[in-house]
């Protein structure tokens, strides 16, 4: 038998989607996977109980139904500060994940290099690898997970087809200022890259910070490729309903990508969506608000048990320092605290390309008694997790 393909001999499993499987089979609290215990808001599920008894069970539009792109539009318009067209500007993709592979096989060709910070979630540096093209790290540097300009222009000077942008960021909770996006902007300007944004937390980012669209700076719209999704928002990250927004000449051909990875995402799903998509500010405010307390609820009680950790500016992730361990695998650590401790977290390893063991990633996308539970739990680590000589 000939080989497999060498573009995945670099890959495993999903290092987030394994931890689920050890937090269920310890009975762990599962604050590894990103994803909520709670319903979605009732106005979706209502609508899509509507929507199993209709006519939406066949094929939508390839590239997403009319009127979830025109719902979908309406709301970024609204966001972006900018008016998007909902029939030349918008792909409905199977979740952010597709957004991203097809926004990559769009922009790069094989032999291509992207930027990529780091840490980063982990999909970027195989989406980058399954195009053909060649990933460069760029280090954002704890606490603050800031980058260095002059590394950031280094890499640049590689002369990359694309920079990849998570903001509010993955695993570490960063938000970009106006000013970094600027720094980035100017250099992707000067060196002719496109720029593929994640802003899947767009609407989970903590006061004072604020959430600033990429697309949305000076000369920045003609070289962007915003990608994001529902799935965060509005708590139905099963039902893989993404999304990417571009000028018109590359969602041409991110259509044409789309349209043969995965033809179009759910149709009962999309029309249930629009619901969601008309919501008013008041929904993304009670949203902030909503997250807001569990952040400090949680952070309040790492606090307490003198865990030390990062604090995060948007989405929902918090990196928990276990130096003190001393463990040279932070997977082990993280397999002995789902078993011993029964608290489910992610290797922090998985998403830093540089030589990284000291922590680990957790969410409080969680019920507060979920979260109170895990604290509960945590209380005893010290206790029941013996410190490696």
């Amino acid at each position: 038998m000939k080989e497999l393909s060498k573009r995945t001999a670099g890959f495993t499993d999903s290092v987030i989607r394994r931890m689920t499987r050890i937090s269920n089979k310890y009975g762990a609290v599962n604050l590894s996977q990103g994803f909520p215990d709670f319903d979605p808001p009732k106005e979706i599920l209502s609508r899509l109980a509507e929507v199993t008894k209709e006519d939406f069970h066949q094929y939508s539009i390839t590239w997403g139904a009319q009127n979830f792109r025109e719902a979908l539009a309406a709301k970024q318009s609204h966001f972006m500060g900018r008016k998007i067209d909902p029939d030349s500007e918008i792909v409905v993709t199977c979740g952010s994940t597709e957004a991203m592979m097809a926004a990559m096989m769009s922009v790069t060709n094989p032999g291509d290099k992207v930027i990529v910070f780091s840490p980063f979630y982990e999909n970027y540096g195989a989406d980058t690898i399954l195009s053909g093209a060649e990933p460069i790290y760029v280090p954002l540097i704890p606490p603050e997970f800031s980058f260095d300009t002059d590394a950031l222009e280094a890499a640049f000077r590689q002369n990359p087809k694309a920079i990849i942008l998570c903001n509010p960021s993955n695993p570490c909770g960063k938000v970009f200022t106006y000013d970094e996006l600027k720094i980035i902007a100017d250099l992707a300007e000067k060196y002719d890259t496109f720029v593929i944004t994640d802003e899947v937390y767009e609407h989970i980012v903590y006061e004072p910070f604020k959430h600033v669209y990429f697309a949305g700076l000076p000369n920045m719209w003609e070289r962007t490729i915003s990608c994001s999704s529902l799935s965060k928002t509005y708590s139905v990250t099963g039902w893989r309903l993404g999304y990417v927004i571009a000028p018109p000449v590359i969602i041409d051909t991110v259509k044409k990508v789309h349209d043969f990875l995965t033809v179009g995402a759910a149709a009962p799903l999309q029309e249930a969506a629009v619901t969601g998509l008309n919501f008013g500010d008041d929904y993304y405010a009670n949203l902030q608000k909503k997250y807001s307390e569990k952040r400090k609820l949680f952070l309040d009680g790492l606090d307490t048990l003198d865990i030390p950790h990062t604090v995060p500016q948007g989405a929902y992730y918090i990196l928990l320092d276990i130096s003190e361990f001393g463990y040279d695998s932070d997977l082990e650590f993280c397999e002995v605290l789902a078993r011993d401790v029964g608290v489910g977290a992610v290797p922090g390893s998985s998403f830093f390309k540089e030589p990284e063991n000291r922590y680990v990633r957790v969410h409080f996308a969680k019920k507060n008694e979920t979260l109170n539970e895990a604290l509960n739990r945590l209380a005893d680590m010290r206790k029941k997790i013996a410190v490696k000589k």
